[in-house]
């Protein structure tokens, strides 16, 4: 369904992303992790054509999106929740959610506010409240929401744990394994290794912008070289 093939990004001279290589099958939950400043939001930017790759190609459902302008990669039905939710703080948590229908631009959609409230109550309870006044935890389920109502093929997710507390961590990947099992296909970047390796199927370890192990999600975590340096064990 998605692929990277040897994507390459330079900042001022410096080698953000060296290379790299990956593919996301339809349905599938994978994870890209790795310590911070390993490349991995840059990657999901050079993705939604944020930044444009030296070299290299991404393909998406067929179709070449490497270089395409964000709006381009965005009706194609690739959506990011980017990193620190960016919610629309004087906007209420419907307007956000209205917003984020935009996306669709004539696609189908593939959860309307119904859904949207199923998944997260809370913001059925709060849907007239400033977006900005919501929770930290709140605005991630948002921010989430908000892009599922782009009508994603596939969802992008920057970080989704940061700055939570475990309970609300919890919650927020509980809705993640339901969007997993309705068949939603999701990249997931997160630095906490063993709550990406349970919510996924394979993943990918970035470091110093080159992947340097992949596979089955079950199998990494039982591997020695992610548990003495991602798992806190050995």
């Amino acid at each position: 369904m998605f692929s990277v093939d040897a994507i390459a990004v330079g900042y001022s001279g410096i080698r953000a992303l060296r290379g790299v290589s990956l593919r996301v099958e339809e349905g599938e939950t994978v994870a890209l992790i790795g310590p911070n400043g390993a490349g991995k939001s840059s990657l999901l930017n050079t993705v939604c054509g944020l930044v444009k790759p030296d070299s290299g190609t991404i393909t998406f459902m067929g179709r070449t999106i490497s270089g395409a302008a964000p709006w381009a990669v965005t009706r194609c039905g690739v959506l990011q929740v980017p990193e620190g939710r960016l919610v629309f703080p004087d906007m209420s948590v419907l307007e956000n959610l209205q917003v984020g229908e935009t996306a669709l631009h004539g696609r189908k959609p593939t959860h309307g506010l119904d859904d949207i409230y199923r998944l997260f109550p809370i913001l059925a309870e709060r849907r007239d409240q400033l977006a900005g006044s919501l929770s930290g935890g709140q605005q991630q389920m948002l921010a989430i929401a908000r892009g599922l109502m782009g009508g994603p093929r596939m969802l992008l997710l920057d970080e989704p744990s940061l700055g939570l507390a475990p309970v609300i961590i919890a919650q927020v990947f509980a809705a993640l394994a339901e969007l997993k099992k309705q068949g939603l296909t999701i990249l997931l970047v997160e630095q906490n290794a063993n709550l990406a390796l349970t919510a996924s199927d394979r993943a990918y370890v970035l470091e110093q912008g080159e992947i340097v192990k992949s596979g089955a999600s079950a199998n990494l975590k039982d591997d020695p070289f992610i548990a003495a340096s991602y798992l806190g064990q050995g």
